[in-house]
């Protein structure tokens, strides 16, 4: 069955090779050369598989023959772990890649239980992506931050536009909780605070269309206390997507440039949205739970008296949280990703032994 699908996938290239030297329209060649250039590694790759089939059958002839027979048993030994080798590496190409890795995301993080150690907290983690962002060459555009009087985050929505980023940072969608003492407790006492973070796969205008009469958009004056800055131009703008309900706000000091982002915000939640609809539609056994992004589920514990990090969904804890906090996360990211590559190759073996 495994290798009646590859010979599926080999027709499927020599009909896009040979489509290909005709004549096609501008989108359609586009179309054709996206999927034959995804598929021509994979294609090189099922050539050495069948030749290899092909020598474990001749060689396999050689077993009746007494003078080649101990001979041809360790050939078939060496070809056999051979196949299987290209086999794994088969399955790997052919797993279903998400559509949204190659995208920059929108991070959202709103401070949860915990009052102002919290807001704090949410502070912490929106620096912790800031780092994450200057080590990896990435740029991160504010859209919105609303403040608290002690200097921490009630909530912060930014832009953060990098190569693949989408694909390194979609496992932190969670609720966030930190154990540490609080700066305002005399006691000594350890508290526990959370905060979510959802990130959010940019979306294009041809992904979502926006009709101007289902948006109502409302411009006034930037928040003082307890907001982003004081602005006495009527610059920060508010959009309410009226079949759904959503309302976005950016509060830059450009009324253009806050109409933009806005925007953007929108069209990625509404995008978002269509994406969770998509995958309620789907068995949940047939859907990775690692990158699930269920914003409801504790994902993360960031102990600080231990000086530790714990990613629950994998049982992973790192005793390094100035690291981590410094925006160190590629333990966890690769951890994270091999789990998700796990789960993808179960379900995807399973998948070829119906």
């Amino acid at each position: 069955m495994f290798e009646e699908k590859l010979k599926k996938i080999v027709d499927r290239f020599e009909f896009l090779e040979k489509e290909m030297q005709g004549h096609l329209d501008r989108t359609k060649l586009e179309e054709y050369s996206r999927e034959y250039s995804e598929l021509k590694e994979v294609r090189e790759i099922i050539s050495q598989f069948f030749s290899v089939v092909k020598e474990i059958e001749e060689t396999s002839f050689l077993l009746n023959d007494k003078e080649f027979a101990s001979l041809a048993e360790n050939e078939l030994s060496t070809l056999k772990s051979k196949k299987d080798s290209i086999e794994q590496d088969l399955k790997l190409l052919l797993i279903p890649k998400d559509v949204n890795d190659d995208r920059s995301v929108i991070i959202e993080i709103r401070a949860g239980t915990g009052g102002d150690e919290a807001s704090l907290f949410a502070l912490d983690l929106f620096k912790m992506y800031q780092r994450f962002a200057e080590k990896n060459n990435c740029k991160i555009d504010l859209i919105e931050q609303t403040t608290t009087d002690l200097g921490g985050l009630k909530e912060v929505i930014f832009h953060l536009r990098g190569d693949k980023i989408f694909s390194r940072l979609k496992f932190e969608s969670g609720v966030h909780r930190v154990q540490r003492v609080p700066t305002t407790e005399s006691s000594g006492r350890i508290h526990t605070s959370a905060a979510t973070v959802a990130v959010l796969p940019e979306a294009k205008e041809i992904d979502i269309e926006i009709l101007p009469n289902e948006i109502r958009i409302d411009t006034m004056r930037a928040s003082g206390a307890g907001g982003q800055h004081v602005n006495t131009t009527d610059s920060a703008v508010r959009i309410t997507h009226l079949p759904s309900g959503i309302v976005v706000t950016s509060s830059e000091k450009s009324q253009h440039q806050n109409r933009a982002r806005a925007m953007e915000v929108l069209r990625t939640r509404l995008y978002d949205l269509n994406i969770k609809n998509q995958s309620n539609a789907i068995a949940s056994q047939r859907k990775s739970q690692i990158g699930s992004g269920d914003r409801s589920e504790r994902i993360r514990t960031y102990n600080f008296p231990q000086g530790r990090v714990t990613d629950h969904r994998i049982n992973l804890t790192l005793y390094k949280l100035e690291e981590v906090l410094n925006g160190d996360l590629e333990e966890i990211i690769n951890g994270l990703t091999s789990a998700e590559r796990l789960e993808a190759m179960t379900a995807f073996e399973k998948d070829y032994e119906k």
